[in-house]
């Protein structure tokens, strides 16, 4: 099996949200798109997922047009579809629904020659929490400065 490799990263959904789970979708693409998520030339800051008549979509996310395509390129933000077990969605609406969670995108990548979305249920975080992450991740990083500097010594 392939390592998969990744393509996009939603690095403000890891500082906006707490992530508790994860899940694996296919995409719905066209073939410049494909072409051009290949290239590395999207962008899920901004996109979210939304559920609509028991069918998963992957909402705002910005695939650049390709550079050799012609009047066939697509249109670089639409409503791409995500593939998911009937079941799967029915449990990710159930949690959605009951306990105020969002489904954020946080990578698209590469595996076994297919583009793949990883999908987290999530939750808010408030002001102080983003402003502890903040800390903890300054905190981390005087600690390996100081443990370079000590054995540099």
């Amino acid at each position: 099996m392939l390592k998969a490799e990744s393509l996009a990263t939603n690095k403000k959904a890891f500082h906006n949200y707490h992530i508790l789970e994860t899940f694996e979708a296919g995409i719905v693409l066209v073939g410049t798109e494909v072409k051009s998520i290949r290239e590395g030339k999207v962008d899920i800051k901004e996109s979210m997922i939304r559920i609509r008549e028991e069918q998963a979509y992957l909402v705002g996310c910005h695939v650049h047009p390709y550079s050799h395509g012609n009047l066939f390129n697509h249109e670089p933000v639409r409503t791409r579809k995500l593939l998911l077990h009937k079941r799967e969605i029915q449990r990710l609406m159930g949690k959605v629904q009951e306990k105020g969670l969002t489904l954020v995108p946080t990578r698209i990548y590469l595996k076994n020659g297919r583009i793949k979305v990883e999908i987290a249920l999530a939750k808010g975080k408030k002001l102080h929490d983003k402003r502890e992450t903040i800390k903890t991740r300054e905190a981390g990083r005087e600690i390996e400065r100081a443990l370079k500097d000590r054995k540099s010594s």
